[in-house]
């Protein structure tokens, strides 16, 4: 077959260079021919469509990273906007055209879009560093618009134009995207360094970076990027450094604090306020009394006073420890360095009174308090409140109750809890509904979980009517009632056989949207078998109906049993027994008892063998009180004397 000769293939190219001619019949010649003639040209492209056809709803986005831009003279050729060695400058003019808009850009790029890759992306951002808001849009155009995952260095050099731009928000939140995407941060850092040669950058970019990895949590990573800031010879910020800091402390790495703190004077890092309050929850964490006069002269030293609240703070780790003698030593220091105490050194002291049963002493210091002109808050009444409840000073604690609510503080729900379990404890619920009623007068919302509190007390009392009527004060108060609650009065009406009252309740959970459950259904089965055993069937039915089967367990097949046997209903129990076993596979020590009882009342040996026949079958094995119900059927009947008449 005859080949073309290389001239022949030029001119029919060259042809059409006349810029009158159709654009759309070039493009296409040129490319018929680079498909004929592949020998003259050296270079390929990933995707060139005619401008007949449209553009791909798919876009292809090929990394070139690595790959150099198209040298071949062949590219010359190409209308300027289908060029791909054009593709950067035609994204920053038009970013520059439209003031940093990308919202056209990808229309104007549609045909060398293709070759978009991390390293074009790279260029552009670079040649925007003076136009931050169009690296900006650029950047979010190529995540959300393109969908493309952006490398490492993308990130790093955006990072680096917004903080030099002084929009730092923006940039720790690119950081964090970074950490949150399990990027260690030597990576970020590396990158970070390298891409300094050709941005514009600030050091406070490294302190971002710390920062970022310690506000997701990851500290380790967070101490590392801080470790290598220092190696190459840049000073991190003191903010970077209690950051790391306070994330060491949250992990509860109490030694690793005080080496990160002893780097900081070792590499020059002056310390803050900040830095000291931290060291003081560390020391808190650590125990050790004998650092504590150590770090407060060394905060005395660096110029930094001790103020109220790093006093504050270890007095009340203190007093939580039990420490009293510590708590009571840094109190005196105060008066002695000049830092007066305030209402929470006085309050954290009087709690710890109090956890040691000292309420006596913590009254005192109360009063104490207030001649030094502090006014006592809520908080303050409380702990004193709660140390004579403990006690069961009952008298007292409402004497200050009375006396806050007179000097015009509100109690809240924890001055509620503590009189309301006092009095509990003391077995005092009238005491304890009359202070509900006081409070509602007051203004006071009672919550919710004190009204529950007080109905299963009630309950527990065998006092139904009082527990329903406080239920039904609360549910008017604003008050939800729950399942427990519900059944907690159902199974107390059901004990006393107030079987309308339970009933009701039951009819109002479900106007509630409440589903009555096992609890509930036993209660009321149980209840209705002393009264009318057809009543509890026809509730087991429902039950049935309404719930899955395995809701019908032998407490309430045995309840129906022991119904049944309190009425020598042979035929009925043993068309239950039937139904039980085949059905519901109900089996259980009480159910077999009932029969045994049933059948040992009925004086009839036929059935209890019967009963013994069917329950080997099933794998129940009878029980040793049905053997002594045989046994003493058995006796009884040699003597001609029944054991159960």
């Amino acid at each position: 077959m005859h080949r073309p000769s290389l001239n022949t293939a030029k001119k029919t190219i060259f042809r059409h260079q006349n810029p009158f001619l159709d654009l759309p019949f070039l493009t296409n010649n040129l490319l018929n021919q680079i498909h004929r003639y592949p020998f003259v040209f050296s270079f390929k492209f990933s995707s060139i469509q005619s401008p007949y056809s449209p553009p791909s709803s798919s876009l292809q986005i090929i990394d070139t990273s690595d790959a150099k831009p198209l040298s071949s003279p062949l590219s010359t050729f190409l209308p300027y906007t289908h060029n791909p060695n054009n593709l950067v400058d035609l994204i920053c003019l038009n970013l520059k055209l439209n003031d940093g808009n990308a919202v056209s850009l990808r229309e104007e790029v549609q045909w060398v879009l293709p070759q978009l890759g991390t390293h074009e992306i790279s260029r552009v951002l670079c040649r925007c560093q003076s136009s931050p808001l169009s690296a900006l849009n650029f950047f979010n155009w190529v995540k959300f618009d393109l969908g493309l995952r952006p490398s490492v260095q993308n990130y790093c050099i955006i990072v680096h134009i917004l903080v030099w731009s002084q929009e730092f928000s923006q940039s720790m939140k690119f950081l964090v995207e970074l950490a949150n995407g399990e990027c260690p941060s030597l990576v970020v850092f590396k990158n970070l360094v390298s891409c300094t040669e050709d941005c514009n950058w600030n050091p406070i970019v490294f302190d971002i970076l710390v920062k970022a990895y310690v506000k997701v949590g990851n500290v380790e990573e967070g101490l590392k990027a801080f470790k290598e800031i220092v190696k190459i010879g840049l000073l991190p910020s003191v903010s970077a450094s209690n950051a790391v800091l306070n994330g060491l402390l949250k992990s509860n790495r109490v030694d690793e604090c005080w080496e990160m703190y002893n780097e900081m004077g070792r590499v020059g890092i002056p310390s803050n306020g900040f830095t000291f309050n931290i060291l003081t929850h560390v020391l808190c964490r650590d125990g050790d009394v004998g650092k504590v006069n150590e770090f407060l002269e060394k905060m005395e030293e660096e110029g930094f006073d001790p103020d109220v609240v790093t006093y504050n703070t270890l007095i009340n780790s203190y007093c939580k420890k039990c420490r009293l003698d510590d708590a009571f030593y840094l109190y005196r220091i105060m008066y002695r360095r000049g830092v007066p105490p305030d209402l929470v050194t006085y309050t954290a002291l009087m709690k710890g009174l109090c956890k040691e049963n000292k309420v006596k002493e913590a009254h005192q210091l109360f009063h104490q308090m207030i001649h030094r002109g502090l006014d006592p808050d809520t908080v303050a009444y409380n702990s004193l409140i709660s140390g004579y409840c403990k006690e069961g000073k009952m008298q007292k604690a409402r004497l200050l109750f009375n006396e806050m609510v007179s000097s015009g503080l509100m109690p809240d729900d924890i001055t509620c809890r503590l009189l309301i379990q006092g009095y509990r404890m003391e077995g005092r619920l009238l005491s304890s509904l009359n202070l509900i009623a006081q409070l509602q007068r007051l203004g006071v919302l009672i919550p919710s979980d004190i009204y529950n509190y007080l109905v299963f007390a009630l309950c527990q009392d065998n006092r139904p009517n009082a527990a329903n009527s406080l239920f039904q004060r609360m549910v008017a108060d604003g008050g939800e009632g729950n399942l427990e609650t519900y059944n907690c009065l159902i199974v107390s009406y059901c004990k006393f056989d107030s079987i309308n009252e339970a009933l009701a309740l039951k009819d109002e959970m479900a106007r509630e949207g409440l589903k009555p459950d096992l609890l509930t259904y036993r209660a009321l089965i149980s209840c209705l078998c002393r009264l009318s055993v057809r009543k509890a069937e026809l509730l087991t039915k429902e039950m049935v109906e309404a719930g899955p089967r395995d809701l019908l367990n032998c407490f309430v097949i045995g309840a129906l049993f022991e119904g049944h046997a309190g009425r020598r209903n042979l035929i009925q129990k043993n068309d239950l027994f039937s139904n039980s076993f085949k059905e519901y596979g109900a089996r259980c020590t009480k159910t077999v008892n009932a029969l045994a009882e049933l059948d040992c009342s009925s004086i009839n040996y036929a059935n209890l063998h019967l009963l013994e026949k069917k329950l080997l079958p099933v794998g129940i094995s009878p029980t040793r009180l049905f053997y002594h119900s045989l046994i003493s059927k058995l006796s009884g009947y040699v003597s001609g004397q029944p054991v159960f008449a």
